[in-house]
């Protein structure tokens, strides 16, 4: 065998070799039309690998590498994606598909004043738009008073009723009796709740139960919330409180999730057994550090803050920082020190859908580094929201979720704006010249 032929054969070897943990798991690819896609570069959710291509194969990934002309079948369509990086479809950690952007109405116009109807058309062009960022998941974190509205949500994109990633759904958040809001109007008036009120084991036990049964796939709930004496945040569970909702929504194969900006609130949370925190501004070194130990990723929403600061007059990149955005980078710093997992997620919703790349943008100025924030948005989010066994990588046998972007994120992150294609299961949904 001459050389020529042994590399040719070494090529085929290879990508059966690649394809053969997909089959191992009785995976086999499912039928339909083949592609080929050859970009510049490939993220695969753990490393960039130049001059790799991909090979799709219904909605699943048939194989993946450097030398695939090989095993293409003939009939393959070949999509050239030159100057581009293909990467996993992104995950989005938090949002928020039933709010729009702070300065064009504030969250209690938005809960009072707009009916279901308004909310549910803008959640549906929101599903578009993130979709055709290339975040093909979202995490949803609570319908600020739009009931279980995402749950139906879920099932229109599920059915192909109308486009839009796939939705992790929490459905109402959980809140301690008397700590959320709307609040300041007359004892005499009951005013809808952003979220599910509750107090006492057995009540929680009730709540998460009842979510649970209306289509909820994690639970949230806010461990603190500004209700202090001076409306500063203090917690609102106890750990007791806390533990009961872990364990209930444990029981049924649901993880929890908590709002949590204060030491204590962090502490008890992580102490119960949650699985994510969310914003984390006054996490100490000695909580990042039990984050840790206990594998608590932090969803630090670094975008929310940085757009609530601009809607109240910070001129971005003109005069003083705020002193929370300052607070905000030293606490994400404390964080990456401690090694604690980190989410992204950006509270999208406070700030633009489909403009959800901010918090990446924002987690590399802030000190991490390009490549783990792309991690963290793909591989990185599925083993945190338990999704790893078919989303978040490039591997044969993985879902068809794919993203190409023009240059290379990893040395320029807002190359992640500028999308050219998006594939979800298979389907392409975005091409250069928009949707298909």
């Amino acid at each position: 065998m001459n050389s020529a032929a042994i590399l040719r054969f070494g090529a085929c070897l290879a990508v059966a070799l690649l394809a053969a943990p997909a089959m191992m798991r009785g995976q086999a690819p499912a039928d339909g039309p083949v592609l080929l896609l050859t970009p510049d570069r490939v993220f695969d959710g753990v490393a960039m690998r130049p001059g790799w291509s991909v090979l799709v194969r219904g909605s699943r990934i048939l194989g993946v590498g450097a030398a695939l002309d090989a095993v293409t079948p003939a009939d393959a369509r070949r999509v050239s994606l030159k100057g581009m990086t293909l990467l996993p479809g992104m995950i989005e950690g938090h949002s928020h598909l039933f709010l729009h952007p702070y300065n064009e109405a504030s969250w209690n116009d938005q809960v009072l004043h707009e009916s279901l109807a308004l909310r549910t058309a803008r959640a549906v062009v929101h599903a578009e738009k993130t979709l055709q960022a290339g975040f093909t998941t979202v995490r949803d974190l609570g319908t600020e008073g739009a009931g279980d509205a995402d749950v139906g949500l879920k099932r229109a994109i599920d059915d192909g009723i109308i486009p839009g990633p796939r939705i992790l759904t929490t459905t109402r958040a959980i809140v301690a009796t008397g700590s959320y809001g709307p609040r300041g109007f007359d004892s005499r008036w009951e005013v809808p709740q952003g979220a599910e009120e509750a107090s006492g084991v057995e009540e929680l036990t009730r709540v998460v139960r009842g979510q649970i049964g209306r289509g909820a796939n994690w639970i949230k709930v806010y461990a603190d919330y500004r209700w202090g004496p001076d409306g500063e945040a203090r917690p609102t569970f106890s750990v007791e409180e806390l533990t009961r909702i872990v364990e209930t929504a444990k029981s049924s194969g649901r993880p929890v999730v908590a709002h949590a900006g204060t030491a204590e609130g962090m502490r008890r949370a992580v102490m119960a057994g949650v699985e994510t925190i969310e914003h984390g501004d006054g996490g100490t070194a000695e909580v990042f550090r039990l984050m840790a130990q206990r594998g608590v990723a932090l969803c630090p929403t670094l975008a929310a803050g940085d757009a609530t600061r601009q809607y109240r007059g910070w001129k971005k990149g003109v005069g003083p920082e705020p002193a929370e955005i300052t607070e905000k980078k030293a606490s994400f710093k404390r964080a990456l020190a401690a090694r604690v997992p980190i989410c992204m997620g950006g509270d999208v919703g406070v700030f633009a859908h489909g403009d959800n790349v901010r918090e990446l943008e924002l987690m590399v100025e802030y000190g991490m580094p390009a490549l783990d924030v792309l991690k963290a948005a793909t591989s990185g989010n599925a083993k945190t929201f338990h999704l790893d066994d078919r989303f978040g990588q490039i591997r044969p046998g993985f879902m068809a979720d794919l993203v190409a972007v023009e240059g290379d994120p990893s040395q320029r992150i807002s190359a992640l704006r500028n999308v050219h294609l998006v594939m979800k299961g298979g389907q392409l949904v975005r091409t250069p010249s928009g949707p298909p």
